[in-house]
């Protein structure tokens, strides 16, 4: 454990502690491990285990549900029990087994064997991921002392710079090793990826600031504090509020704590539509893109396995070979990650200054969710020129790419910055856990209405896919809208617990 003033320089300098680079480096490396999978597991189930359109949404999902309702145990058990620090470490060896699950797939011949992998693999790797999830963003949180919380928007705005840096690079180069090397290798790398971010990680244990969990220090958490006054709500007394009865067993801080949360989680009720429509670029726009005309960009000069194999060999003067390279609908997954790095700096060190007290937290999440439904206006108008029998390039994806990436930036980083300066000091990772777990309700919402929309038009009972359609398109579009003006309402009452976010700092 380091000492506060280590904690202290950026006080001085300006510059995020020096511990601040093995988090970031461990972050970009997870995400390459994440996305590397995410990216072609759309093309992966209707094409390899042939099945439908539908039931890969479903599939894939249920696997972003699963990861990131994870985060609620991954929080409780940092918070109460192992501290954030050792829930990275030892619940990323889950995360590392999870790859190699799914590499084996390749080993078997059968459909069946390649599922069962499948399955595991994806179960394994959401539970690392999501145990995870909401501890490494609140332990970078730690290493910044108090009077160093105004350089928290530009911590986190690196911060999903590096995921974002990470994840491009996955969805550039996986697609590619998947074509030309099967999906055996497509698996295997993010692995080795998953086993390097460990690796970064641990290396700077000796220079981090760790925040003992509550069972140590004896400090209540907010479901102990919660299932108290919940129990006890039928005795409290005449004009007392629902808090009240768990002061006479917890501590006041405790109980403040506690009821902190609530107010938060009126704001995070409405955020999983957003996340509703961000995950299905990873399902319903691949697929959607599938069916357009993909981009080939030539020939290109780039380092490959088999031309670094030779060079390190020294059969070769140079690891680069040229390879040939094409834009399709997993490749135009990068275009969002590339973006967010574009837009993210812009944003935090030009849009948000100039815009100053019209730049708070909340204003900026409400201006994302109508940012956000115009996307899938146009998702929607993409859809519609393909269901009349045009032909587009899968280029014409961009422009819904670089709409719902502004969205993403105005609410995925500002929300992640507006759950850390919000939660009391006792609750930073159960509130980031419910943070993921607004990701988690989104993907359970795409489930939901897939499942119903083909039941209720009975193209499921017809054997036809319902996800990938522009009425589909356009309900989330009007969906997300009602929401967006909820959003607004909602935010407009909220009572920042950190003055400086009021300000628009």
């Amino acid at each position: 454990m380091t000492t506060d003033s280590r904690a202290a320089a950026p006080l001085t300098t300006g510059r995020f502690p020096s511990q601040v680079r093995f988090i970031l480096g461990n972050e970009a490396a997870e995400r390459y491990s994440f996305y590397g999978v995410k990216g072609i597991l759309a093309l992966y189930i209707t094409n390899t285990l042939l099945m439908s359109e539908d039931a890969a949404t479903n599939i894939i999902h249920l696997f972003t549900f699963v990861n990131y309702f994870m985060p609620l145990l991954g929080a409780w058990v940092s918070d109460r029990h192992w501290g954030r620090y050792r829930t990275i470490l030892w619940v990323s060896l889950s995360y590392c087994a999870g790859h190699g699950m799914l590499a084996c797939g390749d080993a078997f011949a059968s459909i069946p064997g390649k599922t069962w992998c499948l399955g595991i693999g994806l179960g394994l790797i959401a539970f690392g991921s999501g145990g995870i999830k909401p501890c490494v963003s609140a332990f970078m949180g730690d290493q910044f002392p108090p009077e160093g919380r105004h350089l928290l928007p530009r911590a986190y705005a690196a911060f999903y710079w590096c995921v974002n840096l990470g994840s491009t690079a996955a969805l550039l180069s996986i697609p590619w090793i998947r074509k030309h090397h099967g999906y055996g290798w497509a698996f295997g790398v993010p692995g080795i990826a998953m086993a390097l971010a460990t690796l970064i990680f641990w290396l700077g244990t000796r220079h981090y600031v760790m925040v003992p969990p509550s069972a140590r220090t004896r400090t209540a958490g907010f479901f102990s504090v919660f299932r108290h006054a919940f129990r006890e709500r039928r005795s409290r007394a005449a004009g007392t509020g629902f808090w009240d009865p768990a002061r006479t067993r917890f501590a006041d801080a405790e109980v403040d704590a506690a009821r902190s949360v609530g107010p938060i989680l009126s704001i995070f009720a409405l955020i999983p539509v957003f996340w509703a429509l961000f995950d299905q670029t990873f399902s319903t726009w691949v697929l959607q893109g599938a069916s357009m005309r993909p981009c080939p960009l030539g020939p290109l000069t780039l380092p490959t396995p088999d031309g670094l194999l030779a060079w390190l060999k020294g059969t070769a003067g140079s690891p680069l070979s040229e390879v040939s390279y094409t834009i399709g609908p997993e490749e135009m997954l990068a275009a969002n990650p590339i973006l967010v790095m574009i837009l993210v700096p812009v944003m935090t060190f030009v849009v948000y200054p100039l815009a100053g007290r019209l730049a708070t937290p909340l204003r900026r999440m409400a201006t994302g969710m109508f940012i956000a439904a115009t996307s899938y206006l146009i998702v929607a108008w993409i859809q519609v020129q393909l269901e009349a029998g045009r032909e587009l390039s899968v280029l014409w994806q961009a422009i819904p790419y670089v709409v719902l990436t502004t969205a993403e930036v105005l609410i995925s980083t500002t929300g992640l910055e507006f759950a850390f300066r919000e939660a009391a000091a006792t609750m930073k990772s159960a509130i980031m856990g419910f943070w993921n777990v607004t990701v988690a309700l989104g993907n359970l919402i795409v489930i939901g209405v897939t499942w119903t929309a083909g039941r209720l038009s009975g193209q499921a009972a017809a054997g036809h896919d319902v996800a990938v359609t522009s009425k589909m398109f356009l309900f989330y579009a009007v969906l997300t809208f009602v929401v967006a003006i909820l959003f607004s309402v909602i935010a407009s009452r909220y009572r920042y617990r950190d003055p400086e976010a009021a300000l628009g700092r």
